[in-house]
């Protein structure tokens, strides 16, 4: 049974940090790029960034660019998502799920929420 587990989420000032893990269990992680998607409320859900499963480039959101990163620790069958320097409107639900090109495979987790706010 496949899992995607998101966590690190939490009320942030403008301008702070967050880091975010998604732990993912059932499936070959290592097999499978993984991307980070978010929504915020009354929005459809937004690819923020990708990493392959091996070698090859991230990919970001234009909106993200220069302030995340996106990793992984295929030994630890988890992805992160470093954000810096964050914008109210990086406020929503941040959840992860594999891919395999624009395709994502996996039923959503339960989404980490990020609020930026002063």
């Amino acid at each position: 049974q496949v899992q995607l587990v998101e966590s690190g989420g939490g009320l942030v000032q403008p301008g702070r940090s967050l880091s975010l893990s998604c732990a993912a269990s059932g499936f070959t992680f290592s097999s499978y790029a993984m991307s980070w998607y978010r929504q915020a409320p009354g929005k459809k859900r937004e690819l923020v960034a990708a990493i392959p499963s091996a070698i090859g480039s991230t990919n970001y959101a234009d909106s993200v660019k220069g302030r995340f990163t996106i990793s992984r620790d295929n030994a630890k069958n988890t992805v992160y998502l470093q954000m810096n320097s964050l914008k109210p409107e990086d406020t929503a639900v941040y959840y992860c799920n594999a891919n395999i090109g624009p395709m994502t495979l996996f039923s959503w987790g339960q989404g980490t929420q990020v609020t930026v706010s002063s």
